[in-house]
């Protein structure tokens, strides 16, 4: 029974992970963007993915595409700055909004969006 337990657990690859965790940033960031989730929503959502990423299994802390970056740069920074400057800051929106758009597969990578896993 463990067995089958480790290797449910194993089948989640860091790619599936950036893919379905990239979409629910983007519907938590644009939420509390548009007022409909408190930023401490945002917050648990950044808990709960910190939760799940060490779960998975990965052999090096660098992100292994383009998508996976913006996403790690996209999910420190809401987690770095404060609700009001989240929701007031237009240079940081901005930025951020270019992060979510690459994210939503509408834009290029931006240069400027380089995360780290953590």
């Amino acid at each position: 029974m463990n067995n089958d337990t480790n290797s449910t657990a194993q089948m989640v690859t860091v790619e599936s992970f950036i893919e379905s965790k990239s979409n629910q940033l983007v519907y938590y960031v644009r939420a509390f963007w548009d007022e409909r989730i408190p930023y401490n929503e945002v917050n648990l959502y950044f808990w709960d993915t910190m939760e799940e990423w060490v779960q998975i299994e990965t052999h090096s802390h660098e992100p292994e595409s383009q998508k996976e970056r913006v996403f790690w740069h996209l999910l420190h920074q809401l987690h770095f700055w404060s609700e009001e400057k989240l929701r007031e800051d237009q240079f940081l929106r901005l930025e951020l909004l270019t992060c979510v758009k690459f994210l939503e597969g509408e834009q290029v990578c931006p240069l400027d969006c380089v995360g780290v896993r953590p």
